[in-house]
């Protein structure tokens, strides 16, 4: 809530070494701001415009998506993080979230082999040390579609297993990371609030957190507050769109059927400590100046008398 309060908020990331990730991650995602979903849009602007967007219009931190032409996590081991430090200190805007490109290809710890599920968790660990890195609070993750040769008991357990490696190695490193839910066009496997809860006491990690996209428990017809009832302090990240309700489209605040302004009034009134990103997608990767710019004035606009102060 102290992170509402100061309208930390991060533009989409749709730009280039963060899409540019965020406004370098979210900028590319909003320029995108759905990072780690398969609906992440191709970059078009350059890192350094992310950063400048967000500075210009007000944004507290970036969410860095982790995806080529930006934050690919192997590019900045081999000498891109120097970059987007720089552009951090230069535009005095901390990267906050780190959430590297994966659930599509080449990359899915849920999907085939052992040698296959054994590559995406040794990305996502390089990830995670780049995330911390970048001076990152958290890692973000989430889990993809798990198909449909294995009876679920086996892909749950095999999620648990990957999630509980990734924690581990939060646990030697002093990193954190956050699990996402997704929607039920995009996965398979802990896309409610009760099935992410039930993952993060499996694995029992104070280096394991969750967090929640508006969207999926919105189009689920999920209460979101159900991720405050049933995560408590272990909810430390929310991504806040609009939606229609019926896919898992990601809306500017106010264009969609999710009653926000209330919503934020509740999360104001249970005390949310954590921040909150602007997550927008491919829709709007034609003019994402324009729409991180509408997106942040819209959603301040919505946001209760005490959290304006």
């Amino acid at each position: 809530m102290k992170e509402l309060l100061n309208q930390q908020f991060l533009i989409p990331q749709t730009s280039a070494i963060a899409e540019a990730s965020a406004v370098a991650r979210r900028y590319g995602d909003l320029i995108n701001l759905s990072i780690g979903d398969p609906d992440v849009p191709t970059p078009r602007e350059i890192i350094e415009r992310a950063f400048a967007d967000a500075k210009r219009f007000g944004y507290d931190y970036i969410e860095l998506w982790g995806g080529r032409p930006h934050a690919f996590a192997p590019d900045l081991a081999s000498g891109g993080l120097a970059e987007v430090r720089a552009l951090i200190d230069r535009y005095e805007l901390p990267v906050e979230v780190y959430t590297p490109e994966h659930n599509a290809y080449p990359f899915n710890y849920m999907l085939g082999g052992e040698g296959q599920r054994r590559e995406a968790l040794d990305y996502l660990k390089q990830a995670m040390d780049q995330g911390r890195a970048l001076g990152a609070a958290y890692t973000l993750v989430s889990v993809g579609h798990g198909g449909y040769a294995l009876p679920r008991p086996v892909l749950w357990e095999r999620m648990v297993r990957s999630l509980g490696e990734l924690a581990r190695h939060g646990e030697a490193t002093g990193h954190t990371v956050v699990v996402e839910t997704l929607t039920h066009y995009e996965s398979n496997l802990c896309t409610t609030a009760g099935e992410l809860a039930q993952a993060l006491e499996e694995v029992n990690s104070p280096r394991l957190l969750g967090m929640c996209d508006v969207t999926p428990p919105f189009a689920a017809r999920e209460p979101v507050c159900n991720y405050l009832d049933l995560l408590g302090n272990r909810l430390a990240h929310l991504h806040v769109v609009d939606s229609d309700g019926s896919s898992d489209s990601h809306l500017i605040p106010g264009d969609g059927a999710l009653p926000l302004p209330e919503l934020l009034a509740e999360l104001c009134h249970r005390g949310y400590q954590g921040r909150c990103t602007i997550e927008l997608v491919t829709a709007y990767q034609n003019e994402p100046s324009l729409y991180a710019r509408r997106a942040v004035e819209r959603l301040r606009a919505m946001l209760p008398e005490g959290w304006k102060g």
